[in-house]
């Protein structure tokens, strides 16, 4: 019961955190995922199903409120039910990637739900705006959160509490094994995709010598995803602070100095004295 609890409040944060004025990025499936394996107490097993999820939700992204699938609550439900079943880690994180992937499309048609049920909170506030009652427009502020919340915490509590690891054993059983085998390969390929799309972010071909770097650490120091991500957040560091800018004094140095201007004097030259002085005798 206390553990349903603490996701679901997990998963209304995640969503507060999306609309708040305050961004951790808790609505991503890595963090939401991460976090709920340290609710359950296995946080390897949220790690891996909330970043194989994580690549699956950078292919969509919403443009003008359109609902995309609920990757963070699917990242909750997933490892909650992966961590019930009870099946070796590696067996359990394929479990999780697949009550995942079903949960956050099984999920998306809620979103407008929440979003609709809104537009009730507004319109009450507009006429206490109007009315000038401002206590009652603080209170329809924050309380209209409240279906944005529901569409997500509901799912969660009903999913995390009432499943039970026979249950999600007999689900897992009932599963073919060749949808299983396909869910495996598909999630294998998710981080191959996820980083082939990040690359095409990047500026590759000016700095293709960090990928050649990043590939020899991997390939033949055989140093792990992680070492090498923390080795190129280093480098970047250091590029930065030995990257020249135009307050540093080298900088100002190098500048080419400002174009020269004729001296202002007092005194004046011998052409100026004499054509003062034929204006003055005419």
């Amino acid at each position: 019961m206390l553990i349903a609890l603490l996701l679901t409040v997990w998963a209304i944060f995640c969503i507060f955190d999306n609309l708040g004025p305050y961004l951790i990025y808790a609505s991503r499936p890595l963090i939401a995922g991460t976090v709920a394996g340290l609710l359950v107490g296995n946080v390897t097993l949220g790690m891996a199903i909330g970043a194989t999820l994580e690549f699956a939700a950078l292919g969509s992204y919403t443009y003008g409120g359109a609902s995309t699938p609920d990757w963070p609550t699917g990242a909750i439900i997933a490892v909650a039910l992966a961590n019930v079943s009870g099946a070796p880690t590696a067996q359990a994180i394929s479990l999780g990637v697949t009550f995942g992937l079903a949960a956050a499309l099984v999920l998306t048609p809620l979103d407008p739900i929440g979003r609709s049920l809104t537009t009730l909170f507004i319109h009450r506030a507009d006429k206490a705006l109007v009315e000038g009652r401002t206590r009652e427009l603080t209170v329809l502020h924050w309380t209209a959160f409240i279906p944005w919340a529901a569409v997500r915490a509901i799912p969660t509590f009903v999913l995390t509490y009432f499943l039970k690891a026979s249950l999600v054993q007999s689900v897992e059983s009932s599963i073919p094994k060749w949808l299983v085998d396909g869910l495996q390969l598909s999630g294998g390929l998710l981080p191959a995709v996820g980083f082939a799309m990040l690359l095409g972010f990047l500026p590759v071909r000016k700095y293709w010598y960090m990928l050649m770097i990043g590939f020899v650490l991997f390939g033949y120091a055989k140093i792990p995803v992680l070492g090498v991500a923390m080795f190129g957040l280093a480098i970047a560091i250091i590029f930065i602070l030995l990257k020249p800018s135009a307050s540093t004094p080298a900088a100002a140095a190098a500048a080419p100095p400002p174009p020269s201007t004729p001296a202002t004097t007092s005194a004046t030259s011998p052409a100026e004295s004499s054509t003062e002085e034929e204006a003055s005798n005419v």
